[in-house]
């Protein structure tokens, strides 16, 4: 069974850069941006042929290691990017009711900037590339 989920969305807000510790004592920490990204599901409208915003939804997505990095340096809210990774639920408890809270994220494998958002583009030698 799959939990693959891609979609294009716009970022709601600046991309948030935090540190992890590893999973043992022995790991160094790793680097997770996080993102908040609305799905938008658009349709041609047949009156004006515009198009109009038909139901869509928010994600918390979670873009791991030097994808991170690379994600806080050329990300911005309002970027439109593909994203393509799996869904996991994660629970806490509320800081301040103490109530157990859920919700569904989405680990990134892979995301890429819409290139008509894209003013320049300044490539990396296959040296520089992790």
């Amino acid at each position: 069974m799959s939990n693959v989920f891609e979609g294009v969305g716009n970022l709601g807000q600046e991309p948030k850069l935090s540190k992890v510790d590893g999973h043992d004592e022995n790991s160094d920490p790793r680097s997770v941006c996080n993102i908040r990204v609305y799905f938008d599901r658009q349709v041609p409208d047949k009156q004006d042929g515009d198009f109009k915003d038909k139901g869509g939804f928010w994600l918390s997505v979670d873009i791991w290691a030097f994808r991170a990095d690379e994600a806080m340096r050329i990300l911005k809210k309002g970027s439109r990017i593909f994203v393509k990774g799996s869904m996991r639920e994660v629970s806490w408890n509320d800081a301040e009711s103490g109530e157990l809270r859920k919700e569904i994220r989405l680990t990134a494998d892979s995301f890429f900037i819409d290139s008509m958002c894209v003013e320049s583009v300044v490539f990396k030698s296959k040296r520089d590339v992790n």
